[in-house]
């Protein structure tokens, strides 16, 4: 495990690799409510912490998210071409846009995850969640499995591929190049080969689609884009704002509720016994374990003075939102803010999914999954338990994306055991 930088330490050096997520989201808190860190690549920036701070920000009309126009440093060309978070920043869609260039990227998605066509989706991601419990059901007692390869990470894929249209043959792909777009901890050369190999299954996607349209986003999107409405770059980076964002915030929401469920075995006990419900389960895990620890990044238009903190951000200044720290701040949830609790009662004052105009589209769908495909996991293998300690599980290498590289499992005890 790597040594965390000393909390009188400032800029504080974020760990690229995530190795621990919360003691480092601790130690930010420690030193205010925003302090100055180091990203990889030496680049500078704030992290806010508090979450009554990030809700000013995310809702600040001299906040940023667009690089193009509010990053001089990026502007001027002083942010290398091989800087390994450049396609954080430099993408166009919904999640980089400010102003009404956000608005116009983001209303063709929000249509598509509107809450009626969400609710239309419960049939088709039970059956999903059916066949995926199925393809387990062969497997020997005592055999260790890796519930992440095989049931977290498909799941969000299979209603993706439902709700986008993506070809079974770009799957696997797909898994390969956004793994490592949300890797941190890689080089510039890998960062930029996953780059590459990403828009070029995207070109495959909408070349697929354009030749075979149906009721799907891409169609849709692939429509903007022949109407005037979406450029090339426009329609290729939303595509990879859903595939990519979207699928890994619930592949981490279901790995996460899985995990705290078999960690905690009376929280299990609750909901099991109907003295709780999955729904707080999913929102107590969302707010214990943020999907996306940090979000990077938002750019001060002008000098703000945030009166309630003391703190001014120059213009330009970058500034990383870290969701893990708000999910446990002690100010909002007590001094067990760091427990797994499915009844307490501030489990919904979270903002593992954004605030403001920036709010997930897909937090409803991802919501959704997780309430139904967790509970019919328990309900299909009972006697499920962790192959290792919780302690052992390796978190992946990334400090923007909270989850495990594996999520190895037993779902059936031995006979001898």
């Amino acid at each position: 495990m790597k040594t965390q930088a000393s909390p009188a330490r400032c800029p504080y050096p974020i760990d690229d690799s995530g190795t621990d997520i919360h003691a480092e989201a601790g130690a930010l808190r420690t030193l205010g409510p925003a302090v100055q860190v180091t990203l990889p690549g030496g680049v500078t920036a704030w992290a806010a912490t508090d979450p009554e701070l990030i809700r000013r920000l995310l809702t600040h009309p001299d906040v940023s998210k667009d690089a193009h126009q509010h990053w001089p440093s990026f502007i001027n060309g002083e942010i290398p071409t091989d800087w390994p978070l450049r396609v954080w920043v430099q993408v166009r869609n919904a999640l980089t846009a400010y102003g009404d260039e956000h608005t116009r990227l983001r209303r063709p998605l929000a249509s598509a995850f509107n809450p009626r066509r969400v609710r239309s989706l419960r049939t088709q991601i039970t059956a999903i969640t059916r066949e995926l419990l199925d393809d387990l059901a062969d497997t020997a007692p005592g055999h260790v499995v890796d519930l992440r390869a095989r049931f977290a990470w498909r799941l969000p894929l299979l209603v993706a591929n439902v709700i986008l249209g993506v070809p079974e043959n770009l799957h696997d792909g797909f898994r390969a190049s956004m793994d490592n777009l949300f890797d941190t901890s890689v080089n510039g050369q890998k960062a930029a080969d996953a780059y590459v190999e990403t828009y070029r299954l995207l070109n495959l996607l909408v070349e697929t689609r354009s030749k075979h349209p149906g009721d799907d986003v891409t169609s849709v999107l692939i429509d903007c884009h022949s109407s005037g409405t979406l450029s090339r770059q426009e329609l290729l980076d939303s595509l990879m704002l859903v595939i990519g964002a979207g699928h890994e915030t619930t592949v981490n929401l279901l790995d996460h509720c899985v995990v705290n469920l078999l960690a905690n075995p009376d929280q299990h006990a609750l909901v099991a016994s109907g003295q709780a419900t999955w729904e707080q389960v999913v929102e107590e895990t969302l707010r214990h374990q943020a999907p996306l620890a940090s979000i990077i990044m938002r750019f001060a238009t002008r000098d703000i003075r945030d009166e309630a903190t003391g703190l001014t951000f120059k213009q330009g200044d970058p500034i990383v939102i870290n969701y893990a720290a708000a999910g446990r701040d002690p100010k909002v949830h007590g001094s067990s803010a760091h427990t797994f609790s499915i009844t307490r009662a501030t489990a919904r004052e979270h903002l593992a999914f954004g605030h403001g105009p920036h709010f997930c589209p897909g937090a409803p769908l991802a919501r959704l999954e997780a309430a139904i495909a967790v509970p019919m996991l328990f309900r299909a293998y009972p006697n499920l338990h962790l192959s290792v300690t919780p302690e052992r599980l390796k978190p992946l290498p990334s400090f923007i994306s909270n989850g495990h590289q594996h999520l190895p499992v037993v779902l059936r005890p031995s006979a001898s055991s």
